[in-house]
């Protein structure tokens, strides 16, 4: 067996990958580059994707744009030693360009459940041959998760509320099951109504009227908002119960949906504000 090929790792894509140094990282996704600073490696980040801004450090280092608009000169003008990305970066043609190039490209699996995030961290730590810390953060995940999802176990079925997610105001297009919003929701405590459609689908008044949501959460503006009042002037939401109690809860994205470390705080704010008579 040659050296390169005993350090050679399995991507999302089923790629033989060896990372090499991995001395100089692109970060693609804020999940991916979240698990990297937890790993005490943000120090070999040269760049990272619009998404990525967490931890605040981030924002210093040069960005490539959307990881889904990616373009190969901006991504190799860079000089990685190794990319390390989301499997949903894009577009396909670039992705193809990149995986041809002499810089090595680990795709990280998708997978929004606690199972997936020990899965992101056990591949990371491993490219970057980090393995031991790499086992204590998902040790310190599981057991967040553990206290997280603990908060509403005791919530019975006919209690828990009915939650929807947009991922956008202007076409109410809605998260149904396979999403990580779909996940979240359930890890919190709550019920997803749209449950029954995969993936992200415009969702009607009369669609919305049947679901009947009892509260709305949205991602965070960056700029106070959405508000309720303008969320629930929205025509399709104006019958739904969430509308007549107000019932809008706003998290931050990347950490709500991005299924990395800091997801089980995300679980734990939803459920608090979902039931905030849980307590602590």
């Amino acid at each position: 067996m040659t050296q390169a090929h005993a350090q050679a790792l399995t991507d999302a894509a089923g790629r033989a990958v060896d990372p090499g140094k991995a001395e100089r990282i692109l970060s693609l996704g804020p999940d991916v580059t979240e698990i990297l600073y937890a790993l005490g490696a943000g120090d070999r980040v040269v760049g990272v994707d619009r998404g990525s801004r967490y931890p605040e450090a981030t924002l210093a280092k040069p960005n490539v744009g959307y990881r889904r608009s990616l373009s190969a000169e901006g991504v190799l003008a860079l000089g990685p030693d190794l990319i390390i990305a989301s499997e949903d970066i894009g577009p396909p043609p670039v992705v193809e360009v990149l995986k041809t190039t002499a810089v090595p490209l680990l795709l990280v699996p998708e997978d929004n459940s606690l199972e997936g995030i020990e899965k992101k961290i056990a591949l990371i730590a491993a490219a970057l041959k980090l393995e031991e810390k790499g086992r204590e953060l998902a040790q310190t995940v599981r057991a967040d998760f553990a206290a997280a999802t603990n908060l509403t176990a005791a919530i019975p079925p006919e209690k828990r509320k009915k939650v929807v997610f947009f991922h956008g105001l202007t076409r109410l297009s809605a998260a149904g099951a396979d999403t990580a919003a779909d996940a979240v929701i359930h890890y919190a405590g709550g019920i997803n109504p749209l449950g029954g459609m995969k993936g992200y689908k415009a969702a009607s008044e009369e669609f919305l009227l049947k679901a009947a949501p009892e509260v709305v959460l949205l991602m965070s503006d960056g700029k106070g908002g959405p508000t309720a009042d303008f969320v629930f002037a929205n025509p399709a939401l104006k019958q739904t119960p969430a509308a007549r109690d107000r019932a809008l809860i706003v998290l931050d994205g990347p950490y709500m949906i991005g299924f990395g470390p800091r997801t089980a705080q995300a679980v734990r704010d939803l459920a608090k504000a979902l039931y905030p008579e849980i307590g602590d």
